[in-house]
């Protein structure tokens, strides 16, 4: 099992990681910014500002950003001249936190949301006691490029990070309290079918998740400080260990094999803030990016 070196400290809470036009580019929940930095030196630097907490990161085909606006359960787009405006509101979808977001080429933005407030119950409960428990369940959301939003899945455990494999004809999400990837074909006009299962875990609660170029998937653990590297089928090939808790994960660098963990100690949002404990972690893998 491989280790990890620190490249970017002092974050709140960093999450959903994408390599665009050269820079990593990340969310900082709690201080509220999306953020872009330099994939050899690490230097940071503020892309826009929320006034919530940002999420998911996409960009549409004319090179303009998408960002989910978590609590608000909106989506909100980064204009040239640097104003965020209102792109689309989920709200009659989304029944709690919005999350994680997924742009094509095409630039169709399919967003999932938590479901529930899932942290409360696992609080009550317990994380183990879940798998027994009926949860909420959460619909993914799919923005059209004209702006129409139409339901694409329903009946999902929190979903999560989300790829593309196949030349974008199979969409893996990753389901965080249903220890699965679930995958879909996707249609022509972005509707997903044919559901099934990619991947079954026992003690894995897959959060963010990236794929290399043999079509395996790396997963972050956000209940210990490791990744794992996962075949269709579920075979583990490789575990990385993080210092803290991993959330999120990309795959990019100058030849694609350098792995980009996001890392916290805790999701409170006050000890978050307090402790400034974020960190994006990188290790050098063997399998490049899909696409790189």
């Amino acid at each position: 099992m491989n280790k990890t070196t620190d490249f970017i400290t002092g974050l709140t809470f960093s999450e959903d990681p994408r390599i665009y036009n050269g820079y990593l580019w990340f969310s900082d929940f709690f201080s509220k910014q999306v953020l872009k930095a330099d994939m050899d030196t690490g230097e940071v630097e503020t892309v826009c500002r929320l006034d919530d907490q940002p999420s998911g990161l996409g960009w549409l085909p004319d090179g303009r950003m998408l960002v989910v606006s978590m609590l608000n359960r909106k989506v909100y787009r980064l204009e040239t001249n640097g104003e965020l405006t209102e792109y689309a509101d989920l709200n009659h979808i989304a029944t709690y936190h919005c999350n994680d977001m997924l742009v094509d080429k095409a630039g169709r933005a399919y967003v999932g949301n938590f479901g529930g407030n899932l942290s409360a119950i696992a609080k009550k409960y317990g994380r183990e006691a879940l798998k027994n428990m009926e949860l909420p369940t959460a619909a993914i959301a799919c923005i059209e490029p004209n702006g129409d939003v139409k339901v694409v899945a329903e009946n999902m455990l929190f979903p999560n990070g989300t790829v593309l494999a196949d030349n974008g004809k199979t969409m893996i999400i990753a389901e965080t309290y249903g220890n699965c990837l679930t995958a879909f074909d996707v249609e022509k006009d972005g509707t997903l079918v044919n559901r099934r299962t990619w991947a079954q875990f026992d003690n894995i609660y897959p959060d963010g998740i990236c794929i290399d170029s043999e079509g395996a998937i790396w997963a972050s653990n956000p209940i210990e400080n490791a990744v794992y590297r996962v075949k269709e089928g579920g075979e583990i090939t490789d575990k990385v260990q993080t210092s803290q808790n991993c959330y999120a994960v990309a795959l990019g660098g100058k030849e694609g094999r350098t792995l980009y963990c996001c890392t916290a100690q805790t999701s409170d949002p006050v000890d978050a803030v307090h402790l400034k404990c974020g960190k994006i972690e990188t290790i050098e893998v063997k399998v490049p990016a899909l696409n790189v």
